[in-house]
């Protein structure tokens, strides 16, 4: 069985590592959080563009209206 002082030290160091790592991720993550404020902050309130998604639903609709004036006129696709 190892002496009680060694497993004192073990511990107390893991628990310093531990608590390094917690800081050093709290420290990236509010520097992350800072970084996309920043971003919000430069775009132009009035330039923005809809997302790629919603782009995609606008062709696909696009085609169907498309395709739907087609088949009223006659004409096959």
């Amino acid at each position: 069985m190892p002496p009680v002082e060694s497993l004192l030290v073990l511990s107390t160091a893991s628990l310093v590592g531990l608590a390094m790592l917690g800081g050093l991720a709290a420290w990236g993550w509010s520097g992350w959080l800072r970084l996309k404020m920043r971003e919000l902050d430069a775009r132009p309130a009035g330039s923005e563009l809809p997302a790629i998604s919603q782009r995609i639903d606008l062709a696909d609709l696009k085609e169907r209206i498309r395709k739907l004036e087609a088949i009223a006129a006659g004409v096959d696709l």
